[in-house]
């Protein structure tokens, strides 16, 4: 669209130039740093830092109603880099230039409203937000888009020539840290650290695709953080997990995307998450708390975690109803389906507790929760999910149990129009649904298979016929025909549909 087109008082900050102030504050002792250096921890108390955004004075000036209008008149744009997640560059990451932003098609994922018969079920009128359809096919490309679009800049401005990138994983974070490290060769390479046996087939294709240098060691998600916070302590390295606080800061934009798709209108609106590391939560509640202070939005929705039963230490941490007995301990996490939430120490525990505090002060009631459920609810509540035209992941099922188990606590009501977080694409955690299918869930899952919710394939092989084609030897004529026409009537006859 043509710059002359936009409004007059649209204009000046339509293509936001690099400006305000950036610095990390430490949760623990509240000190500051500059961000001319990638920490990752405090260097005074060594507790997580959150990165804290002080807009160009042009913005602040700028009233709600009028950021609003910018960020709307910013969708018509077509400059690559405010396509994605940096449409809210002002609050993102003002200090990065453009041309710094490394866009790989990540941000503005869908928001689909469930179909007619799932809402039904249900009693709920809510939507799933699709992070799968990201270029990698998960959330994480949101803050992998700001983690490395900063290291493109400080690459830029000759503060480094290269950059190894390393990360601890389950699946998602090692496949998009490899994606965008590729885009940035020969300055960016990145290693990653998985958990033998614990990472899908599919999702660990991903990273080898990328070239990344992949290490399986012993162990559980956990254990691969450990020493991945080892070589980030002891070597010169770049962390890309969550404890990097840009990280933190890309997936804000998931709150964003939300406010913007119902117009700021956030009254009556519930957004359902799962915790994991806790990243996700955290980023969340830090969008919305910062839509807030700017007067984008004029209510806080409710935000509410879900944990397996399996993997559960934030929920047993916010059980205790008073906050004054609330004592935090890490747990040994046993098997699920939701693998990327198998965390037993979340690293931004910290970040949460802060930030959940400051979100009910702000809101003036309690609104953020969590909730735990079943793995056998997590993998049924995603079939039933993509059984009505969804492609949600396990974490897709896990929000989606998450929210019956929301309503059932009156947490939501009929009233509130619901987000459900579906995290990944569905065919990343394809071999779940095929063990549910074929029943053969070790122990462990406790998940046993509902019989109205597997499916499998049905060989038509038509008794009357002699005759079948094969790759290579193709039927004709009267063979072909007859092959047809049995075909067709046995699928007819198992469908018990009728003839014309």
């Amino acid at each position: 669209m043509n710059m002359n087109m936009f409004p007059d008082d649209i204009r000046p900050n339509l293509i936001p130039e690099p400006g305000g102030r950036m610095f990390y504050r430490c949760l623990g002792c509240e000190n500051e740093f500059g961000i001319d250096n990638l920490l990752y921890t405090c260097p005074d108390c060594g507790k997580v830092l959150l990165l804290h955004v002080d807009p160009p004075d042009r913005i602040k000036r700028l009233s709600g109603e009028n950021l609003r209008r910018l960020f709307d008149y910013r969708q018509m744009v077509k400059i690559p880099e405010l396509k994605g997640i940096y449409r809210y560059h002002e609050f993102l990451g003002p200090v990065t230039p453009l041309d710094s932003i490394v866009y790989l098609g990540e941000g503005h994922t869908p928001m689909i409203e469930a179909n007619a018969v799932l809402q039904g079920t249900v009693g709920q009128r809510f939507f799933f937000k699709n992070d799968g359809q990201n270029p990698s096919a998960s959330f994480k490309d949101r803050g992998m888009a700001s983690a490395f679009s900063y290291i493109n800049f400080l690459i830029k401005s000759g503060r480094f020539s290269e950059i190894l990138a390393v990360c601890a994983s389950t699946g998602d974070t090692s496949a998009s840290a490899a994606l965008y490290a590729s885009y940035l060769k020969p300055h960016v390479k990145s290693a990653v650290l998985l958990p033998h046996g614990k990472v899908t087939p599919q999702q660990l294709n991903q990273p080898l695709g990328g070239g990344a240098a992949v290490f399986e060691i012993p162990g559980v998600f956990d254990d691969c953080m450990k020493v991945v916070e080892s070589l980030a302590d002891h070597y010169d390295v770049a962390l890309l997990n969550s404890k990097n606080a840009w990280r933190i800061l890309g997936q804000e934009s998931y709150s964003y995307e939300i406010a913007q798709d119902f117009d700021y209108d956030l009254s009556k609106k519930a957004v359902i998450a799962p915790i994991g590391n806790a990243g996700n939560i955290t980023a969340i509640m830090s969008g919305f708390l910062k839509f807030h202070r700017a007067g984008v939005i004029d209510t806080l929705p409710k935000v509410i975690g879900v944990q397996s039963e399996h993997a559960n230490p934030v929920y047993l941490y916010y059980r205790e109803s008073d906050p004054a007995l609330r004592r935090f301990e890490p747990m040994t996490v046993r098997a699920s389906v939701a693998q990327a939430a198998m965390i037993g120490n979340p690293v931004s525990m910290p970040r949460v507790v802060k930030l959940a505090e400051e979100y009910d002060r702000r809101a003036g009631e309690r609104k953020v929760f969590v909730v735990q459920v079943s793995e056998q609810a997590i993998m049924d509540w995603e079939l039933i999910a993509n059984r009505n035209g969804h492609i949600a992941c396990t974490h897709g099922g896990e929000s989606l149990a998450g929210l019956i188990q929301a309503k059932n606590q009156g947490l939501i009501d009929d009233s509130d129009t619901v987000v459900v977080d579906s995290t990944a694409h569905a065919l990343k955690f394809s071999g779940f649904q095929e063990m549910y299918f074929e029943d053969r869930f070790p122990e462990e899952f406790e998940i046993s298979p509902k019989s109205e919710l597997i499916n499998a394939p049905v060989l038509v092989r038509s008794k009357d016929l002699d005759e079948f084609p094969a790759p290579g030897r193709p039927l004709s004529g009267d063979a072909m025909n007859r092959f047809v026409s049995s075909t067709a009537r046995d699928i007819a006859e198992l469908l018990k549909i009728e003839k014309k």
